[in-house]
């Protein structure tokens, strides 16, 4: 048997329609840009990753797939990425700072059944967001969280 295959999650790459359009809207929330957009990809520092957004033909063509249509894609696409802040006050407030850069809140922050608070936002590509606070999982002092 050959080893294991390391759990280095490193990076999220989006494929995106309108690079400038989605790097003006992750730098509108906040978050630090590394790289530049000439080059085709850009990088954004996580707590613990790294978020690319690359054009939504060309991911498709690096992995050597068929891209279809972005508007033929379903709203719900079997995948989530999330932000894990630590209350619900800050949730709120990452909510309101959604809806000022344009991201489409698609289901409000609430309580949730297993006593967290959270909600969804989808990104100008319809990529879907949860932003959460989960009492179980603590943010630590970098942004990051140990799930037990």
């Amino acid at each position: 048997m050959t080893d294991a295959v390391p759990p280095n999650f490193s990076i999220v790459t989006l494929g995106v329609t309108d690079l400038e359009r989605s790097v003006r809207f992750y730098t509108d929330l906040g978050w630090e840009q590394r790289g530049n957009i000439t080059d085709g990809i850009v990088w954004f520092k996580t707590s613990g990753t790294w978020l690319g957004l690359f054009g939504y033909d060309a991911l498709a063509d690096d992995a050597h797939l068929e891209a279809p249509p972005q508007d033929e894609l379903p709203r719900y696409r079997g995948i989530t990425l999330a932000v894990n802040l630590p209350d619900e006050a800050a949730v709120d407030l990452a909510f309101v700072r959604v809806r000022e850069v344009g991201g489409k809140i698609v289901k409000p922050a609430t309580r949730a059944e297993w006593g967290g608070y959270s909600g969804y936002f989808s990104d100008p590509d319809g990529i879907l967001w949860e932003i959460a606070y989960a009492p179980g999982f603590a943010v630590d002092e970098h942004g990051r969280i140990e799930v037990p």
